[in-house]
């Protein structure tokens, strides 16, 4: 194992070095993090070497389940919905990316193998997870900001749904401005993560670039698709907690 990452975290030090000083208050999220992402990505890195093994395709399959599981989760502590919470994310999280798995494993830009399934499921799932997060939040606010309104066209006999169509489409278009930024300076900004990894490694820099722009456009059909997804499984939900907060008032 390569140990010359340690001398980074120098960065690290400053950081809480210099939040102390100015008294922001970081200096526990800061360490406590850094730890754990130094032993999350450690036993990644030791349990990749197995995964990385894998040759039947259902084991792969029950791998990347997992990854939504716990992202669906996740997503049920950062953004909770009720009782409904867990399988609102599941539904959300598996629903989208699957789609992009199998359209781009149909399309012949990723195949069934762990070094591709693993590392790009990651993303995507991670990118679809926090999508789901931004979109929900929103999702509440706009409802939380016009439920008088949305309380009069369900009087007047407008379904639901359509009554939230403005919170919803408010929710989807603001949700999908990180993404959107993101193709709109890269190469230019910055260098994407693979691209920078696959030029370090030595590769071909049309490869290199080739290979980030599939799992880009990959981020922009999962953002979509998980924007999407999460408002039309999640609107009945929404809409009851508030009206629940407003009707209480």
């Amino acid at each position: 194992m390569q140990y010359s990452f340690l001398a980074s975290y120098a960065l690290i030090v400053f950081a809480l070095w210099y939040s102390r000083r100015e008294h922001f208050g970081l200096e526990k999220q800061i360490l406590t993090n850094s730890i754990l992402a130094m032993v999350q990505l450690g036993l990644l890195g030791y349990a990749l070497v197995y995964l990385f093994k894998i040759s039947h395709p259902s084991l792969l399959f029950f791998v990347l389940l997992g990854m939504v599981t716990f992202g669906a989760y996740t997503a049920k502590k950062r953004s909770p919905l009720g009782n409904h919470s867990f399988r609102i994310a599941f539904y959300t999280l598996g629903a989208s990316s699957g789609i992009v798995f199998a359209s781009m494993m149909a399309f012949g830009v990723i195949h069934m193998v762990p070094h591709e399934m693993i590392p790009i499921g990651g993303m995507i799932i991670g990118n679809a997870l926090n999508v789901y997060t931004q979109s929900i939040e929103r999702f509440k606010a706009e409802v939380k900001n016009t439920v008088e309104t949305i309380e009069g066209m369900v009087a007047l006999g407008a379904p639901l749904k359509e009554a939230l169509s403005f919170a919803s489409k408010a929710s989807v278009k603001a949700s999908m401005i990180p993404t959107l930024n993101m193709l709109q300076t890269v190469g230019i900004i910055h260098i994407p993560g693979i691209t920078t990894g696959m030029l370090l490694a030595g590769a071909d820099p049309l490869k290199a670039v080739s290979y980030q722009l599939a799992v880009m456009y990959m981020m922009v059909a999962v953002s979509l698709l998980a924007a999407v997804f999460s408002v039309t499984f999640s609107y009945k939900s929404i809409f009851e907690a508030v009206y629940r907060v407003n009707a209480a008032k």
